[in-house]
């Protein structure tokens, strides 16, 4: 489905999603990661909890928002992977019920 089209010519760095590692190429955004990785759904809408992932790639419409080292609402397309970080699902519905 999606693949890299990065030269691999920089070492890979490290980053944790949900718990699980990946080596990522730097200058990958982490939509893109997470799509190569085979991670289509981001996050759940609060009406409905239906899955909703990358759109747009472009920081528009707002579906691939993801939690980034422990900050909620980060647009997945927007935000470039670096070393060491922590990427989580966002799970609206307990953002609505912390307010």
């Amino acid at each position: 489905m999606f693949r890299s089209i990065n030269n691999k010519h920089h070492k890979p760095i490290t980053i944790d999603y949900e718990g699980k590692t990946f080596s990522v190429q730097p200058g990958t955004n982490v939509a893109a990661m997470l799509l190569e990785a085979g991670i289509y759904d981001f996050r759940k809408t609060p009406k409905n909890n239906a899955k909703r992932g990358p759109y747009c790639m472009m920081g528009v419409c707002f579906d691939c928002l993801v939690v980034i080292d422990g900050v909620e609402n980060q647009q997945a397309c927007m935000v470039e992977v670096k070393e060491g970080m922590r990427i989580n699902r966002q799970d609206i519905n307990n953002l609505i019920n912390n307010e």
